[in-house]
């Protein structure tokens, strides 16, 4: 009986440790901690030692911020499954408490207004991942040759899974970060920005990254392997010259070519339609994971698998291409709140659409573009509110496809002679770019501006609610026909198919009538979300 218990405790004890490193409750952002308001992050320093033997890590994080009021408490984020040793500001050490994944910091006398320095020391055994990258964590595997490999993903849960920060996507460390990551000599660890040295010590390396470029948070990571660097280099299309390096494992080394060549491909496709690629003084960056691939800045990661598509004559890579257009649209351009995640979900999704034009021609785009229609679920809207957590508007979403389906709608309303210069306007102006973030009112009022009316229904409509184009065709006499829009909410302009050809026509509430030998047809292209009655 005792011999029993014993047993019982020790599977009570192991079940609720496994549940104690449960994390899928943590989300990023959502409503921002007012004591997180006054707080305007500057800079990360990241310094860690991996141990790959035990999966943990060891070291340290400074945090330097600019407080807009004094205060009594500093607030950081960090994941409870690992172990703070010790908490400083400003060189002085300073209390600390530990809970909810949260670090709230205090001191004998109030902080004060200004620029701080705190640093954290701490270490522990990270968040193995459950499904990355939407699962986030660590992982810890091996390549096919039985070397380690190491990926981290942590979109949703934040980056506080690793490393102390404030974990909101309105705050980005304005001055970059840098990060110092040690591992066995026999591997390489890859990052954001450039390599500034590697550091040789008693069977150990210490790679020196450094980025002086604003970043997501979440985008602030490090992968480690057996890999071989792969150069090359890129002219953008204003005349610069960017490195551009695949850290590709060792075994697969030959693949590295041709998915450089895709690279360059592909830069001249975003270039031409979002401006420069908007890491010039760094770098292009690639990184073989074992997950699917994510936007982490200038070190895009990519799936280990070198499997192409058609289009046209040419190959491409999906995965590839949608990560690398996140450059442009998630981390040049960044939702001030995970609401508004749409913005860098959508407008990437919608790149796919143009690149398919431009390497397969009308026919290819009106397919993609007809595949996120069909795949749109119409469960919430994409903008569901304001100050949500990435959990909030993530889970099943249409972001992506409707998204990418909106930019086609908004175009076809406004006209390529808008929309495209506008398009880049967003992509480009420092308005909407780097430390500024943006929100789906930014977005509208740029547009509606461009293009000299009021964009604001049309935008509400496609983001704030899963409703379709209601349009009822009825014949109201001897060959003719109104066209009415039950739900409508501006004046919007529809191709209307008859016996006398295609025309283009204005519809408001009131609606329109026509004459035609045959029941008219409208939208037959598929410019609008909508469903068509004919009575």
């Amino acid at each position: 009986m005792k011999k029993t218990l014993f047993i019982l405790c020790c599977l009570v004890a192991t079940v609720s440790n496994a549940q104690n490193r449960d994390i899928s409750s943590l989300s990023s952002g959502g409503k921002l901690q007012p004591l997180q308001v006054i707080m305007d992050i500057r800079h990360y320093t990241i310094n860690l030692n991996v141990d790959l033997t035990n999966k943990t890590i060891q070291g340290a994080t400074e945090v330097t911020m600019v407080l807009s009021k004094n205060t009594d408490t500093i607030l950081l984020d960090l994941v409870n499954l690992l172990t703070i040793q010790k908490v400083s500001v400003n060189n002085k050490a300073v209390k600390f408490e530990h809970k909810d994944h949260k670090i709230y910091i205090t001191a004998a006398s109030p902080f004060l207004q200004g620029k701080q320095l705190v640093k954290v020391e701490y270490g522990g055994e990270p968040p193995i991942a459950v499904r990355p990258p939407w699962l986030g964590g660590f992982t810890f595997t091996k390549d096919r040759s039985g070397n380690p490999w190491v990926a981290i993903n942590c979109q949703k849960e934040g980056a506080r899974i690793y490393t102390p920060t404030k974990d909101h996507p309105s705050d980005e460390p304005n001055e970059g970060v840098d990060m110092m990551i040690t591992v066995p000599d026999t591997l390489v660890v890859s990052g954001p920005g450039l390599l500034q040295k590697v550091t040789k010590s008693k069977g150990k390396k210490t790679y020196h990254w450094k980025t002086n470029y604003p970043m997501s948070t979440y985008t602030m990571v490090f992968n480690i392997g057996k890999f071989h660097v792969a150069s090359d280099e890129y002219t953008t299309i204003n005349g610069n010259k960017v490195p551009i390096q695949f850290y590709i494992l060792a075994e697969d080394s030959a693949e590295a070519k041709k998915i450089i060549a895709l690279k360059k491909r592909d830069s001249q496709v975003l270039e031409k339609y979002f401006g420069e690629y908007p890491w010039v003084k760094e770098k292009i960056g690639i990184c073989a994971v074992p997950n699917s691939g994510m936007e982490h800045q200038t070190n895009i990661t990519f799936q280990n698998k070198f499997v192409y598509t058609k289009i046209g004559e040419s190959d491409y890579n999906a995965n590839l291409f949608h990560e690398y257009a996140h450059e442009w649209w998630a981390n040049k351009v960044t939702n001030k709140d995970w609401a508004h995640e749409w913005i860098q979900e959508g407008i990437g999704t919608y790149a796919e659409a143009l690149i398919h034009y431009d390497l397969g021609g009308q026919e290819a785009y009106d397919k993609i573009i007809d595949g996120h229609k069909r795949s749109i679920k119409y469960i919430k809207p994409m903008v569901g509110g304001e100050e949500m957590s990435e959990d909030e508007t993530y889970a099943q979403t249409d972001i992506y496809t409707k998204g990418s389906f909106f930019m086609h709608s908004l175009r076809y309303v406004v006209g390529d002679e808008i929309f495209f210069p506008t398009l880049k306007k967003l992509a480009t102006d420092p308005q909407y770019t780097y430390d500024n973030m943006v929100t789906t009112t930014d977005v509208e009022q740029l547009f509606s501006k461009a293009a000299g009316m009021n964009l604001k229904p049309f935008f509400d409509f496609y983001c704030r609610t899963t409703n379709q184009i209601e349009i009822v065709v009825k014949e109201v006499g001897y060959q003719k026909y109104s066209i009415k829009v039950n739900n409508a909410f501006m004046k919007l302009p529809f191709e209307i198919t008859s016996s006398e050809g295609v025309s283009k026509m204005m519809i408001d509430k009131e609606g329109i009538t026509i004459t035609s030998k045959t029941p008219p047809q409208v939208d037959n292209k598929g410019y609008y979300l909508k469903k068509v009655q004919t009575l």
